[in-house]
């Protein structure tokens, strides 16, 4: 059924999260990858999300209002990343989940793309932690679950026995090896601390 207010709104797709106890979970940038029992959003009406958002402007979504969020490979192209970040805290409830996979900063796959205006690391999104020295930029607040370096994206056996490895050392793989054997893809799981 289509919202007679936005013709590119379905109703059954906004009213999920009416019928799962108001958890209501988006799905970011979708593009052309739609997620079933999410709210897929995206900028270009091509693609015929459930509801076109501009990531660059104030989500249109009520403050407290949403229990998850999946953003994949999308934050790369946003020009205003730290005013987006507060927007996902200000529309999360309080321990909402927050799952983001970007191109990781060393893969040449991250510059060749010239809509990407940004490069992610191990360290991006510890300024956003309610344990970081440096969180001073924004009154946003994440707990940082989980950050995993994935190798061959499209190879996911080949890749697991480098994500292993390469998972258990982090820090020493992006100071020493990260420019040598480039990882693909960083993907960061955050709940929100309100």
């Amino acid at each position: 059924m289509t919202n007679k207010n936005n013709p590119t709104e379905t109703k059954s797709a906004l009213e999920y999260g009416k019928r799962t106890n108001n958890q209501i979970r988006l799905n970011l940038g979708c593009g052309k990858e739609k997620l079933s029992g999410y709210v897929n959003c995206d900028i270009s009406k091509e693609v015929n999300p459930d509801k076109i958002v501009d990531l660059e402007k104030r989500l249109p979504f009520k403050d407290n209002s949403i229990g998850e969020i999946i953003i994949n490979h999308t934050l790369e192209h946003i020009k205003n990343f730290i005013p987006l970040m507060e927007e996902f805290y200000r529309i999360s409830k309080k321990n909402a989940k927050i799952k983001i996979r970007v191109p990781y900063f060393a893969y040449s796959g991250a510059f060749q793309d010239p809509t990407h205006v940004r490069f992610f690391t191990l360290k991006t999104f510890d300024y956003f932690s309610i344990k970081s020295k440096f969180n001073y930029y924004s009154k946003a607040r994440f707990e940082i679950e989980e950050k995993r370096l994935r190798f061959f994206v499209i190879r996911p056996k080949l890749s697991k026995v480098f994500d292993v490895i390469i998972n258990r050392y982090q820090r020493i793989y992006e100071r020493f090896l990260s420019r040598i054997f480039p990882s693909e893809e960083l993907s960061v799981k955050l709940k929100v601390i309100k």
